[in-house]
């Protein structure tokens, strides 16, 4: 890749043109400020300065520039980012043959990856694309998606990919291929997708990580899988992927919105009728990864899942994560045995739109499905207590809660009081259960957020004073004077272990310095007020020193260092009474 390739993303593109894509900023000082899109926050503890073109959450302690924060935002690796940058930047990824930067593992995975997914797009068949015309697919959503076709020869994509300089070993860590053993094949190992109709699966940068193929053709096998999905690999965890998300992203913060849908068609109908914000997960339940995901780019999820009992077990279970993942939860009520690439074909796309903007709340959504199947009305209390309950411990907002208890107990016939008394009966999720992962990447999430320099001593402002002040342009001090000056008065030993401090410490600091002092108007006062009140601080230090061994010398009757420190308590009285005056 061309060397100079980074800085010209960071020449096009400044932090706040990134950030401000997937969060709201508002001026804090010199700053811009939001609440933190890594963790749950009510008060704001996200900064982003747009001279140093860095941002650091004082909540969670992630910090970095445009690069870190769209590989922490989107999930993506380094070069994953610089995919999304670049074109957001318009520059061209050139990437040089032969040149010093080594293709890495997952870049020839990426590679072999990309190479299979055009692969089983050229061997799409006639048949296949009937099939699929028939399940209500047009050809321009067959395109955009890559659908393609996995034939029933025991190794063709193997035996293309080794043509192409992949290793067996390359195509087994991929997940699209499997050992020989047992096959009638002669090679050393076999296609994993054979007889299917193959469905790419994208990482949020849009490259192909993995497949999910289903069940086709007169050879298929009756008792394999209706769907196959590719095995975890380096590349592909089913946890963190959605299916569509590439596409869906930037729709969701468009329409304030996310659909989920179960299976690849579904995604695909609900697409091609004008929800191009759908997602799908990949061969897994909706887990709070994925909720974490979505919430970057949207707070609503409706949910539309399967009409049958177990498209409401799933659907209930995914909203559950999505609550506790602080996602607003909606649910599309679908007639009974329809999934929702089956309705949008029978009842077309308009009745589709309906139905998603008919969507129910969550709660509500549950009474209505339990009411209709209860066995009178103890049967719907019991299925209330059971199902509806526990999923109020997930909702955040107390004032939904509320909300919630109203309703059920409308619903119930019974006061709010006995369903509160219920619901205080309800057993806590336990903490590995669904949501229990943090969605910051630090460990100090805990740490207040209200105040930046809370907790820090004036050397730490001090010094984060000159870190900051270094990292203008043109600093609105004197930076060889302060530093000297800040030296003398807090000793060798205290700055070298400050500037021992890691790279992100230093970069909070930078940051809370800006937060204390970005809207002063007089600086080089207030920096000189600063170190007089240092110096002031070791004064009283030495002082209380002083009289501790002066009141020894006088136990010892040592009169030469009693007349000693009594002169050197005299000049240190006189020098905090001075600078009392000065701060």
């Amino acid at each position: 890749m061309a060397g100079d390739t980074v800085q010209q993303i960071k020449d096009r593109l400044s932090i706040t043109d990134v950030v401000s894509q997937y969060v709201k900023l508002e001026r804090s000082g010199t700053a811009m400020r939001a609440r933190c899109p890594f963790h749950a926050e009510k008060t704001p503890s996200f900064f982003v300065s747009l001279e140093r073109g860095t941002y650091h959450c004082f909540g969670c302690g992630v910090g970095g520039d445009i690069f870190t924060f769209v590989q922490q935002i989107e999930g993506l690796d380094f070069k994953g980012a610089l995919k999304v940058l670049a074109e957001k930047a318009g520059v061209d990824l050139v990437y040089e043959r032969g040149g010093r930067e080594q293709k890495d593992e997952r870049d020839r995975l990426f590679e072999l990856l990309e190479a299979a997914a055009i692969f089983y797009a050229s061997h799409l068949s006639a048949e296949a694309k009937q099939y699929l015309a028939e399940r209500g697919l047009n050809e321009a959503t067959i395109k955009a998606f890559r659908l393609g076709l996995a034939g029933d020869r025991w190794s063709d994509l193997a035996d293309h990919l080794i043509q192409k300089k992949f290793t067996d070993k390359e195509l087994l860590e991929a997940g699209i291929a499997r050992p020989a053993s047992g096959s009638p094949s002669s090679g050393r190992i076999v296609d994993k997708f054979r007889n299917r109709i193959i469905f790419p699966i994208a990482d949020s940068a849009g490259r192909v990580v993995g497949f999910s193929g289903r069940s086709f053709g007169p050879r298929a096998s009756p008792e394999a899988p209706k769907y196959l999905n590719s095995p975890e690999t380096p590349l592909f965890h089913k946890s963190r992927i959605l299916y569509g998300f590439d596409r869906a992203k930037q729709v969701m913060r468009k329409l304030h919105c996310a659909v989920l849908v179960e299976g690849q068609m579904d995604l695909l109908a609900s697409y091609q009728a004008g929800w191009e914000n759908t997602v799908a997960a990949s061969g897994t339940a909706f887990t709070p990864e994925h909720a974490a995901l979505i919430r970057r780019f949207t707070d609503n999820l409706v949910v539309a899942l399967d009409a049958d009992e177990a498209g409401i077990k799933a659907a209930s279970k995914a909203a559950r994560a999505a609550l506790h993942g602080g996602l607003n939860v909606k649910v599309v009520q679908l007639p009974d045995g329809l999934d929702p690439a089956d309705f949008i074909r029978t009842e077309g796309a308009d009745a589709w739109r309906q139905a998603v903007k008919g969507s129910k709340d969550i709660i509500v959504f549950l009474l209505d499905v339990l009411e209709v199947h209860a066995k009178g009305s103890d049967g719907f209390r019991r299925s209330v207590e059971a199902i509806v309950l526990p999923f109020l411990s997930e909702v955040r907002s107390p004032i939904a809660r509320e909300q919630y208890l109203r309703v059920i107990a409308g619903r119930l016939g019974v006061s709010e009081r006995a369903v509160i008394e219920a619901f205080a009966n309800v057993p806590v999720a336990p903490a590995d259960g669904p949501g229990s992962a943090s969605t910051a990447p630090a460990p100090s999430a805990t740490r207040a957020a209200a105040a930046p320099a809370n907790g820090h001593s004036r050397e730490k402002q001090a010094f984060a004073l000159l870190l900051w002040q270094r990292s203008l342009r043109e600093p609105q001090i004197d930076l060889a004077t302060f530093e000297q000056d800040m030296t003398e008065v807090i000793g060798e030993k205290v700055l070298a272990a400050m500037r021992a401090l890691d790279k992100s410490e230093q970069e909070a600091l930078r940051f809370e310095a800006e937060w204390l002092f970005g809207a002063s108007t007089s600086l080089s006062r207030e920096a000189n007020t600063l170190l007089r009140f240092l110096a002031k601080d070791r004064a009283a230090r030495e002082l209380s020193q002083t009289a501790v061994a002066l009141k020894k010398a006088e136990n010892e009757h040592d009169e030469a260092e009693i007349e000693r420190l009594i002169s050197v308590h005299k000049l240190l009285t006189t020098k905090i009474a001075q600078l009392h005056d000065t701060v």
